[in-house]
């Protein structure tokens, strides 16, 4: 829920999308922040039902480290701040990092949209 809201907040609010993809240094701001957020719709709304829910997890776990890199990391050079405030700071970055890594690995579950046509699938065939 966490990525297909922010994905929606970077094409409605400046402030999450292009004005923050332009203080952070990112070229071509209004492109960066919507390519993020279209992917964020998409592969959090994919992993939000349980459909190709592995897949869409890998863009989203790029989109997390990028996110750590560039906007959690560097808290750690700003003065009065250093690692415990960066770690205070991403520690929503981090559950979500930690998540994703889990649904690669294992999977949507039994109530997901995958486990309904792939599984159900290879029970009919046995």
């Amino acid at each position: 829920m966490i990525f297909f809201t922010q994905g929606i907040l970077k094409y409605i609010d400046p402030s999450m999308g292009i004005l923050r993809f332009a203080k952070i240094g990112f070229p071509y701001p209004a492109f960066t922040a919507h390519f993020v957020g279209t992917f964020e719709i998409a592969c959090g709304f994919l992993v939000l039902i349980g459909l190709f829910a592995r897949f869409a997890s890998i863009p989203l776990l790029i989109v997390i480290l990028t996110a750590i890199s560039t906007t959690k990391i560097p808290e750690l050079l700003h003065p009065n701040q250093g690692f415990w405030f960066m770690m205070s700071d991403a520690r929503t970055d981090f559950a979500m990092t930690m998540a994703l890594l889990f649904l690669i690995n294992v999977g949507a579950g039994a109530w997901s949209f995958d486990a309904w046509f792939w599984d159900g699938n290879l029970r009919a065939q046995v």
